[in-house]
């Protein structure tokens, strides 16, 4: 057996990515200094956005989003029932009403027509859906230009949840996100494509909105001249808006900004990574491996494959506990948001109100996939889930 052992996910930080974090710390700035700004602007320029506002994480990029589109206690806003419980609490800081549309069997992404059909059964009880938080599940982009056709069709804002899609592309686009989407939210979490160790974005192509963003992750405080009623001197601010403290450092910008410089590496080698258990898994009886549409280049956050476990030795429980002794530690993703207590408790969500979803979460397990595997690694891993499930 290998020494080593394997998670779904880990960050790769090299000597360059270290010595980027401590110039920062010889440095007169380790909060909001001008590398904060020089981050900003590369992502913009990597995904074509006019305007990123980062911050301290992926869930205060998603709460903020929600307070700058003016989301509140009589508006309905609908996300996938397979993302992080994140993606949907951000539903109710605002004081909104959660609902969930299911998911495509195929893509594992909010299903259109499911979505739609939820919004017009809003409509007849004179409800108005507000937005829509669509997540890029695994790296495969959504069906954008169906969401796009139901946000214009039905004056429903679009959020992207593009945590898991750094560098996917959409009908031949890396920088989609923003055509579609009216706020894109990104994360950079430890096992995210790049890393700032916590961290997070919001991009958009509205200034207004951006410039809302950039107030509230900074308790709600702005000095700037256009929007303060007056000016006493230097010294002098006003508080707008009921804020946060969301910013993030100087240090972990430094990071960030070094690793975007690696993420086209980084998503070669997550696809290829992808490719190759395509190639071993393809004959496993039982296991359904992930898919793309045509028009999509998967990102690969995330490796999802579903085994029917009824046809199988072992139990899914079983199965983890045999991997993890042989130090290759699996993960779910995710446990549908629906069937958590507090959402059954206080919204009356159960059991079988989005059966794709559920069935989906029954079947499936996140393989490892990330930089430093190697092919000695890979064929590991693969060797004993055959081991296993054959």
């Amino acid at each position: 057996m290998l020494n080593k052992s394997y998670s779904y996910g880990r960050q790769y930080i090299d000597d360059d990515d270290i010595n980027e974090v401590i110039k920062i710390l010889h440095s007169d700035w380790l909060t909001q200094g001008p590398i904060i700004k020089q981050f900003e602007n590369s992502l913009c320029k990597k995904f074509g956005a006019q305007y990123t506002s980062v911050v301290s994480s992926g869930t205060a990029a998603l709460h903020l989003t929600g307070l700058a589109l003016n989301w509140n206690e009589s508006d309905v806003v609908i996300t996938s029932p397979i993302t992080f419980a994140a993606s949907a609490n951000c539903i109710l800081y605002s004081n909104a009403i959660p609902d969930f549309a299911d998911i495509d069997p195929l893509t594992y992404t909010i299903d259109p027509n499911k979505l739609e059909e939820k919004i017009k059964s809003y409509n007849k009880i004179n409800r108005k859906v507000k937005a829509v938080i669509a997540v890029d599940y695994a790296g495969h982009p959504c069906d954008w230009q169906a969401l796009k056709s139901i946000k214009d069709k039905y004056g429903i804002q679009l959020v992207n949840d593009n945590c898991h899609s750094l560098g996917a592309e959409y009908k031949g686009d890396a920088t989609y996100a923003v055509k579609y989407a009216d706020a894109v939210i990104q994360s950079y979490h430890p096992v995210k494509h790049i890393t700032t160790g916590e961290g997070g974005a919001v991009l958009t192509n509205n200034k207004e909105f951006d410039e809302k963003i950039k107030i509230l992750r900074t308790h709600g405080i702005s000095n700037n001249d256009s929007l303060m009623g007056k000016n006493e001197g230097p010294w002098y601010y006003e508080m707008m808006f009921l804020g946060f403290n969301y910013r993030i450092t100087d240090f972990q910008c430094a990071l960030g900004l070094n690793q975007l410089k690696k993420l086209d590496s980084f998503l070669l080698k997550r696809r290829r990574i992808a490719e190759f258990y395509n190639h071993e898994l393809d004959e496993c009886e039982n296991i359904l491996l992930p898919s793309s549409k045509p028009e999509i280049k998967h990102a690969y956050h995330l490796y999802p494959v579903q085994i029917n476990f009824d046809q199988t030795k072992y139990s899914r429980k079983e199965f983890f506990g045999l991997m993890l002794k042989r130090n290759i530690k699996l993960q779910v993703h995710y446990i549908p948001v629906h069937l958590h207590p507090y959402y059954r408790k206080n919204f009356g969500f159960k059991p079988g109100d989005f059966p794709e979803a559920e069935k989906f979460y029954s079947r499936e397990i996140s393989l490892p996939i990330y930089f430093s595997l190697e092919d000695e690694d890979l064929n590991y891993i693969v060797k004993n889930m055959k081991e296993f499930l054959s």
